[in-house]
């Protein structure tokens, strides 16, 4: 395979990869936000207002942690499925990679494709 195409092939592995990438963090803010309103349902109450003091508390933190998880749970049937997607073009990108620097333009099929 010659370099260009090679590079081009790199370029649309990287691709798909920041493309597959973004869907799974796109899921994980869905539910960190979800949780947070989850959260602030739950655990409404009368907080003294403090000038530049959190009004989050360390119950509110772990709510929102166990809403994360059960949320995770609930929608692993496409995060699992990303995920191992994911590891599959990094090994992908990686050997790629590694083909292309090893076989760099001084291999005999880039010679023999240049004459």
């Amino acid at each position: 395979m010659m370099a260009a195409k090679r590079a081009i092939l790199l370029r649309r592995m990287e691709s798909a990869h920041r493309q597959t990438r973004a869907h799974l963090e796109r899921i994980e803010r869905q539910i960190s936000a979800r949780a947070e309103r989850m959260t602030t349902t739950a655990r409404t109450k009368a907080r003294s207002r403090t000038r530049g003091g959190s009004r989050w508390t360390r119950g509110d933190e772990a709510t929102f942690r166990a809403y994360v998880d059960e949320l995770s749970f609930e929608r692993r049937g496409e995060i699992d499925p990303l995920n191992r997607k994911l590891s599959r073009q990094e090994r992908a990108i990686t050997a790629v990679r590694a083909k292309t620097i090893s076989a760099g333009p001084t291999s005999k099929a880039d010679a023999q494709a240049v004459l």
